[in-house]
């Protein structure tokens, strides 16, 4: 079994189609993961992966997302810089080569291996990521409620970390009459 089919559950054909598997950038993720212990690894995999369906609402990650999602990731989730660079690359090259086929799969998982605190931590990540670009857009702020649900965290929970990113919500941000964001 291939190391993408026993942490994304992705199939070899799958693997095959988007060109092998065998990308310098997947070539890299894998090698270092494979020298990590098994459950650390899954959960960075599936850290990375439930970070990438926020990180990819746009249908972009820029650089500068990039370079903030790494500074979020070592600050917020408490990883060295080695591994949140590690789970940058893997997250956009989830998105890039498998889109949201196991999202809610690999969701879950991460749930059931990480304590509460983790799991806030994630949660306050996906909306500092998601507010990257200096707007929580409607789309990343419902996918964000969808992953607290799948982590099982209260609707207080959400609404605290969703509180720190207030000035962010493109919902709260009022319009004028020409169509353009006020204050």
């Amino acid at each position: 079994m291939s190391l993408l089919k026993s942490l994304f559950g992705v199939p070899e054909a799958a693997q095959e189609a988007a060109g092998g598997g065998a990308t310098d950038t997947m070539r890299r993720i894998t090698s270092a993961l494979e020298e990590m212990e098994p459950e650390r690894a899954r959960f960075i995999a599936a850290f990375a992966a439930t970070l990438s369906r926020v990180a990819h609402a746009d249908l972009e990650i820029s650089k500068e997302e990039t370079r903030a999602m790494e500074k979020i990731i070592m600050e917020r989730g408490h990883l060295p810089e080695e591994q949140a660079i590690l789970v940058v690359q893997i997250a956009k090259t989830q998105v890039r080569l498998f889109g949201g086929t196991e999202n809610y799969v690999v969701t879950r998982e991460f749930a059931r291996m990480a304590t509460r605190e983790e799991r806030l931590a994630l949660l306050d990540c996906l909306f500092a990521v998601s507010a990257a670009d200096d707007e929580v857009s409607t789309a990343e702020d419902n996918e964000i409620r969808r992953i607290a649900e799948e982590f099982k965290l209260d609707h207080g929970e959400f609404i605290a970390a969703r509180s720190a990113y207030r000035e962010y919500l493109a919902v709260l941000r009022r319009k004028d009459p020409g169509g353009k964001a006020g204050a």
